[in-house]
């Protein structure tokens, strides 16, 4: 069974794999998934075991990864009788280890999440502690919410735009799931605009297929394959990384792992992107400098509100 909530021993606290992820690649922050222990979400289940009842993670350090990042249960992994986490409960609910994120965050909140650290006990800072005496906390996350279940509420980006790429086929779903960014409410459907119809409306998630990746060694510009049509032209769309955004950013390292491999692929990629609408721009010739031309673009403000990846079902469609 997956499930994308855990209990981190280390931090003492529910974390989504999607936290997981952005400690595993955030340079400011001393974390390694790999010497963490995750345990069971439901509190009274967790309690009722010592924490060497642990669970595995799945895709938790791949910078790029192509089936749903998750956790799940290791062949001894145990649950209380009831324990929704169990792996029998996987047949009594029809899931399947299919490459659906079935956990539909209905809040992407911009403002990203902190995670504080336990107080280390004299003698193992650095360190995961070992058998604690007491059974692992049963406190609740604000950020999770006072049951076991999903939380509500994610400022991590990879996870609606996971829940929108997995679930592409399936419109029915992405039209009934709401999502609020902001002030703004609307469906999943709704807030996901392919980009050659930026114009529809702003301030939603813009996404559409990479043509190019222009490697300018310390910035990079993403051209899109589709245009925008305005008053019977078409325009090409571009995004702009500055220099000084990649090197501020607290996940540089991944993040250039990933751009140079995208910028080299054969693959079809798309990027998505939340912050910035396009806007018609006048831009100087190369071979004519005095001469202009137009274009929609936008800098690019936030690197946590942009992602480069496969979506298998716009191909297919």
């Amino acid at each position: 069974m997956k499930f994308d909530t855990a209990y981190s021993l280390s931090l003492d606290d529910k974390l989504s794999i999607y936290d997981v992820r952005e400690l595993n690649f955030d340079e400011t922050d001393a974390y390694d998934s790999d010497t963490d222990r995750f345990l069971c979400p439901n509190d009274t289940c967790r309690a009722a075991f010592d924490a060497g009842n642990v669970l595995s993670t799945f895709n938790a350090k791949n910078v790029n990864y192509r089936r749903t990042p998750h956790f799940k249960n290791t062949p001894g992994t145990r649950h209380i009788e009831g324990c929704r986490y169990a792996s029998s409960h996987k047949t009594a609910t029809g899931e399947s280890e299919d490459e659906r994120e079935e956990h539909f965050p209905s809040e992407f909140v911009l403002t990203r999440r902190t995670y504080p650290r336990k107080t280390p006990q004299a003698g193992t800072e650095g360190q995961v502690p070992q058998a604690p005496a007491k059974p692992p906390s049963t406190r609740t996350s604000a950020s999770v919410g006072a049951n076991d279940t999903t939380p509500d509420k994610t400022s991590v980006f990879a996870h609606p735009v996971e829940c929108y790429v997995s679930n592409l086929d399936d419109k029915d779903k992405l039209k009934a799931m709401p999502l609020k960014i902001g002030g703004h409410t609307a469906t999943y459907w709704t807030f996901f605009k392919k980009i050659e119809y930026l114009q529809d409306n702003q301030g939603l998630i813009y996404w559409g297929r990479i043509k190019a990746i222009k490697d300018y060694t310390n910035s990079f510009r993403i051209d899109f394959e589709k245009k925008v049509w305005l008053d019977k032209k078409p325009y090409s769309v571009n995004v702009y990384l500055s220099k000084k955004l990649i090197e501020n950013y607290r996940k540089r390292t991944a993040f250039l792992e990933q751009i140079k491999a995208a910028a080299s692929s054969a693959r079809p990629l798309y990027c998505f992107f939340y912050g910035v609408t396009p806007a018609l721009r006048q831009v100087p010739s190369k071979k004519n400098p005095e001469q202009t031309f137009g274009v929609f673009s936008a800098d690019i403000e936030n690197l946590d509100h942009l992602i480069i990846r496969e979506v298998p079902a716009a191909e297919a469609g």
